[in-house]
């Protein structure tokens, strides 16, 4: 299996999620968005993993990478791909798929909310 990871800073990355894959003989490929890597095409993709970070999804105009990240973790979904999103990595699966994420009034959670005012997940922080 080809397994491609997202990172967005260089302090947030794969665990012991790394040692899984490695065991399990999978190949693994990586984009350093915050160098500037390149994006990979989807057929070389079977796995994306999409990791954590200090930013929110919201943030593009400080990071500007977020608005391709989105496209491509858009497309990886429509295209069939396996997608994990780890922290920020599973804010940026519920934007692309149409949640609102955001945090609650106490501030202490994330919430996805449904256009219907309902609630996919909460979470502490």
């Amino acid at each position: 299996m080809n397994i491609h990871c997202l990172q967005h800073v260089p302090f947030e990355g794969l665990g012991s999620i790394e040692e899984w894959i490695r065991r399990g003989g999978h190949a693994l490929g990586a984009t350093r968005l915050y160098r500037g890597d390149p994006l990979p095409g989807i057929h070389t993709v079977d796995l994306l993993v999409v990791l954590g970070g200090p930013m929110n999804i919201y943030e593009e105009a400080d990071y500007p990478w977020l608005v391709n990240e989105k496209r491509f973790i858009e497309r990886a979904i429509a295209a069939g791909r396996r997608v994990l999103g780890i922290c920020l990595g599973a804010q940026l699966v519920a934007d692309v798929l149409g949640a609102r994420v955001y945090a609650n009034a106490d501030g202490d959670r994330l919430v996805s909310g449904r256009k219907d005012g309902g609630h996919l997940w909460r979470r502490s922080v």
